[in-house]
């Protein structure tokens, strides 16, 4: 199978290109101004952006928390996100704690394998450290997990400071590096505590049991951790402007500091949850919080001038009947919301287009950025041969409406319900292989594990 691409502009972290793509057996062949193959299927580009596939490297699918399990497994996760141009997820195998990594290996590919629209790999999560944990690791790694996960909050998988501390130590070993969710859970639980007590129990009081400045503490205890260990870490969904002031000062020590923030705390602010409709605020409750419009304007420029490396979802989606679990106790609420779907055209419309970033910079966001840290590179993230022909065309003088009807996601709203897009995305191709057209998405899961080195 041969197809040639001509007429468009290839987007990549350094420019944009008026170029053809020349794709065979699923890899790119040949990218250049002109390309001509007599025995290549011609797909007319002309005047559409060709961005290298997506990468979301923060899915949460199929996943039981909150004594549920997210509305999105693989099967409706992956379609959701390729529809939206990602055709690269990295999800978080997740063993609770008492069990081996090896067991949330397997659990994770069971639930994946044979089922996922796009390509996929997994994050391990580490919710434990002791002697058997620590020796899997480089079992870890040769399955082609370069990258872990661990929580400064969450009982079920929180890990104390001692053990964070002993597991960067460890990862640093082997070239490896966790994400870590920094926000300060005792003094969570102590709000949270006199919320209660007060009977202030509706959406409302979410945002205020998790304050900007304890997202700040976290983040700086966190990277002095990382200092003592000497070890890389990446912030994972940072969220306000206190955040990333703990970020530049670790990295005007010397550190190596990676930060990935979200569309909603750069779309949506914490207005939302004053809404006295109980569904229509408790669709918004996801951790770390919405924010001041004030942190939505330092994120944009800290994505502008290269402090954050990478926009990612934390697609953890819930129907609004999963989220009605909270009425009377908003600490009930499970946690999350979808976005995998929307990630792409958003960061286009309200981003490209608006000026607030170049093309250049969303494909470093979205595609090389995220393929080159978590060890996907250059197989995925750029289009040029030898790379897998995973291309998102976008056309950038359409525009589209979000609504909750025209959304593969397995949920009953969205979030950005009514958000006007400048562009469009017009057609999605895994490896070659069309996948999207028009919206609708074609054939048979096509999805494969990605073998990721470190």
């Amino acid at each position: 199978m041969k197809l040639l691409f001509q007429g468009g502009h290839v987007v990549s972290a350094s420019g944009v290109s008026r170029m053809d793509v020349l794709v065979e057996d699923e890899l790119v062949a040949a990218v250049a101004p002109t390309l001509s193959c007599p025995d290549a299927t011609v797909v007319d580009v002309t005047g559409k952006l060709l961005f290298p596939g997506f990468l979301d490297a923060h899915t949460h699918f199929d996943l039981d928390v909150a004594n549920t399990t997210t509305a999105d497994d693989f099967q409706t996760g992956t379609r959701a996100a390729v529809r939206g141009g990602t055709t690269t997820i990295i999800d978080f195998a997740c063993p609770n704690k008492g069990e081996t990594l090896a067991y949330g290996l397997k659990l994770w590919h069971e639930k994946a394998d044979g089922k996922s629209a796009c390509d996929y790999g997994f994050h391990m999560t580490i919710d434990d450290w002791n002697a058997g944990i620590r020796r899997e690791i480089p079992d870890m790694i040769a399955a082609g997990i370069p990258t872990f996960k661990m929580y400064m909050t969450y009982p079920a998988m929180m890990i104390g400071d001692r053990d964070l501390y002993c597991a960067l130590v460890e990862l640093k070993k082997f070239n490896a590096f966790a994400g870590v969710h920094c926000e300060n859970a005792g003094v969570i639980d102590a709000l949270i505590a006199e919320k209660l007590e007060k009977g202030e129990t509706a959406p409302s009081s979410h945002p205020a049991t998790r304050p900007n400045a304890l997202e700040a503490e976290a983040v700086g205890s966190l990277l002095r951790m990382a200092q003592v260990a000497d070890a890389p870490v990446m912030i994972v969904h940072l969220s306000t402007k206190e955040a990333l002031e703990e970020v530049r000062a670790a990295r005007a020590r010397g550190q190596t500091v990676y930060v990935e923030t979200c569309p909603q705390y750069l779309l949506l602010d914490r207005s939302r949850y004053e809404n006295e409709d109980y569904s229509m605020a408790a669709r918004y409750v996801c951790a770390p919080p919405l924010r001041e419009r004030e942190d939505q304007d330092a994120l944009w420029k800290a994505l502008s001038d290269g402090t954050i490396q990478t926009i990612s979802t934390d697609h953890c989606s819930f129907t609004l009947a999963q989220k009605d679990a909270g009425r009377g106790d908003f600490t009930r609420i499970p946690g999350g919301l979808p976005g995998v779907e929307t990630r792409g055209i958003l960061l286009y419309s309200e981003g490209v287009a608006k000026g607030r970033i170049s093309a250049p910079q969303m494909c470093a966001l979205l595609s090389e950025t995220p393929a080159k840290l978590y060890g996907a590179f250059p197989k995925k993230g750029i289009l040029a041969p030898g790379s897998d022909a995973d291309i998102v065309v976008l056309d950038p003088d359409a525009q589209g409406r979000i609504t909750a009807a025209d959304q593969a996601a397995n949920v009953d709203y969205s979030p950005y319900e009514g958000f006007i897009t400048q562009g469009k995305i017009d057609q999605v191709y895994l490896r070659g292989h069309l996948t999207v057209d028009k919206g609708e998405i074609l054939g048979a899961p096509r999805g494969k594990y990605l073998f990721r080195k470190c």
